[in-house]
């Protein structure tokens, strides 16, 4: 009779207790605002009243150093998009997390697809997206080694289907506001790219939860002897030993070119500066550039075509 008795207000108390005492602990975040996976089937049906415009980050899985995380080009990429949708009409559809990243799958913690893969889940996923009545397309393209990708998507969106597209990397463009970098000290150029100073800046502002900056270490780079030779006409600007240089370097080691992230780099991070330089400020002013241009893009865009016209 006591079991029965202590059994009965155990069952009680669990059914009375506060409803946050019972809440996943790891969920720290809001809502946010015209993000897809936090919405209701409503909320889309809401926005589709106002707008039929959809941003796409295309992202990567892929080791970011010592310092950052595996996810940073998705998680960055969706950050950005979000902070765009806070101030235009226009969702946030977030639809794979790896993209194509062979060159580093010699450290732990990559994963890879193959290209045709990756293009025919996000087209086939913007079909989805028309069928409820989204016809516009911005992808964003957070991950280097998506480039040719992202263009992919967009050329056969805009042949294939009724859905129009426009890689949102491209036509920010005349939009960006060039005097705000200005405002940090300025440096010599150096070689500095992936997982270096200037991507570890916006992790800092984006996700700066999970950036590990005292673990941070410059790299040792052992570049193939032809593209060290290179490498100070890249790092002066010069546009043709650029294209030669990224046409080579970082390339999957079964190429046979010697490029892959850890036949040149001891840390993955590709670059002759130490992370750690890395600043918030840097990072809130290019984030705010990209997605201040963005957001003027769409304006825009809207001016051009108002939602819902055509065919």
């Amino acid at each position: 009779m006591i079991r029965a008795a202590a059994l009965l207000f155990l069952l009680l108390t669990v059914a009375h207790a506060p409803a946050h005492a019972q809440a996943n602990p790891l969920r720290g975040s809001g809502k946010v605002r015209n993000y897809l996976p936090h919405m209701t089937r409503p909320e889309v049906e809401d926005l589709l009243t106002r707008s039929d415009m959809v941003i796409i980050p295309v992202a990567s899985l892929e080791q970011h150093g010592t310092h950052l995380p595996i996810g940073t080009d998705y998680l960055n990429g969706e950050e950005r998009a979000k902070l765009i949708a806070q101030r235009a009409d226009v969702l946030v559809a977030p639809i794979l997390l790896p993209g194509q990243s062979p060159y580093h799958m010699e450290f732990a913690g990559t994963i890879t697809l193959p290209s045709t893969l990756v293009q025919e889940v996000y087209v086939e996923a913007a079909k989805s997206l028309m069928r409820h009545g989204f016809r516009r397309f911005l992808i964003l393209n957070a991950h280097g080694g998506n480039n040719a990708i992202s263009t992919f998507i967009v050329d056969r969106i805009n042949q294939e289907t009724e859905g129009i597209a426009v890689k949102l990397n491209d036509v920010v463009g005349p939009f960006m506001d060039r005097t705000a970098s200005r405002a940090l000290p300025g440096r010599e150029p150096r070689f500095d790219r992936h997982g270096g100073t200037g991507e570890t800046s916006e992790s800092l502002y984006l996700i700066p939860e999970l950036v590990d900056l005292a673990r941070a270490e410059a790299p040792r780079l052992t570049l193939p002897d032809h593209l060290e030779a290179m490498l100070p006409a890249v790092v002066a600007g010069d546009p043709t030993a650029t294209a030669v240089f990224l046409a080579e370097g970082l390339k999957d080691a079964a190429t046979g070119k010697g490029t892959s992230a850890a036949e040149m780099s001891s840390t993955g991070v590709w670059g002759v500066v130490d992370p750690a330089e890395a600043s918030v400020e840097r990072g809130r002013i290019a984030t705010e550039a990209f997605v201040n241009a963005a957001v003027a893009f769409i304006e825009r865009w809207n001016e051009l075509r108002p939602p819902h016209t055509g065919g």
